[in-house]
């Protein structure tokens, strides 16, 4: 009985050793399973979520708290052109920024006055129109008109009315501000023309053309009314070399001006003593 008690003993002291838990048998005898208590973390654990202690860790190569954000997409540059081209050089002659009327043509001095508008409100001088300084330029302006697009002509000419379908006829649009001479129903010639101001307005209808005179001096303002083809009164269709220096900067006295000498000039050579007259909007 000493010697089992000794024997058992020993055990017990190797199993504190290897760090066993020694565990009593069930009633079939049976010993449970001994658990093990590891000293050492398994090769398998799940890795710290704690900061690194790595010593050759480089904070270079961590992604930055704020990245920077992306350059304002740029809308219109040297080269392009088109009716938002031309909306852009009326809004810079808005603010004087472009001296010249606007070209529909994205050139030099339209660059130019982009870059002096930038710099002036802190913005990246590039020359180039983009998001931000098109937003800008917008709050600084208003929505230019028909006329400032288009200050010294060139509008498309609008659709005939109906009344200038049929005949010889001289047609004449407030909205485009051009003249068509047509007859019966087809545009022999286009030409830019501009109106009295609201103090002297051209009046609408229909007239006909009642006399006409090639060296015409007003005399009631005593200025020159070359190749005039008079329709209402004194008002007649003639060429203004006004018109053709200031263009829509300026207005006749209740006349329809035309700026080009040669277009009037033939134009006057073919109209008759007679001959229709519609101007509307």
């Amino acid at each position: 009985m000493r010697t089992s008690l000794a024997a058992l003993a020993a055990l017990l002291a190797v199993g504190a050793v290897g760090g066993c838990t020694a565990q009593a048998v069930d009633a079939d005898g049976k010993q449970p399973p001994v658990r093990i208590d590891r000293t050492t973390a398994p090769e398998d654990a799940e890795p710290s979520t704690g900061p690194s202690t790595t010593p050759n860790s480089d904070p270079s190569t961590e992604p930055s708290a704020e990245p920077t954000p992306p350059a304002p997409k740029v809308l219109w540059s040297r080269g392009d052109k088109g009716t938002d081209v031309r909306e852009v050089q009326a809004r810079l002659h808005q603010v004087a920024w472009l001296i010249t009327a606007p070209t529909g043509m994205y050139d030099a001095p339209t660059a130019a006055a982009v870059k002096g508008f930038q710099g002036k409100r802190g913005l990246p001088s590039t020359g180039e129109l983009d998001t931000v300084t098109w937003q800008r330029l917008q709050r600084m302006t208003h929505k230019p008109a028909q006329w400032e697009l288009y200050p010294y002509g060139g509008q498309p000419a609008a659709r005939p009315d109906p009344r200038c379908m049929t005949g010889r006829v001289l047609c004449v649009s407030k909205t485009s501000r051009t003249l068509r001479w047509m007859i019966d129903g087809k545009t022999v010639s286009t030409m830019d023309v501009r109106f009295g101001s609201q103090y002297t307005p051209t009046r609408e209808g229909v007239f006909s053309v009642s006399f006409k005179s090639r060296h015409h001096v007003s005399t009631i303002y005593d200025s020159p009314m070359p190749y005039a083809m008079f329709f209402s009164g004194g008002q007649a269709v003639h060429y203004s070399s006004d018109f053709a220096a200031r263009g829509y900067y300026g207005a006749s006295h209740g006349c329809v001006n035309v700026r080009d000498e040669g277009k009037i000039a033939a134009l006057f050579a073919q109209v008759r003593t007679g001959d229709k007259v519609v101007v509307y909007w």
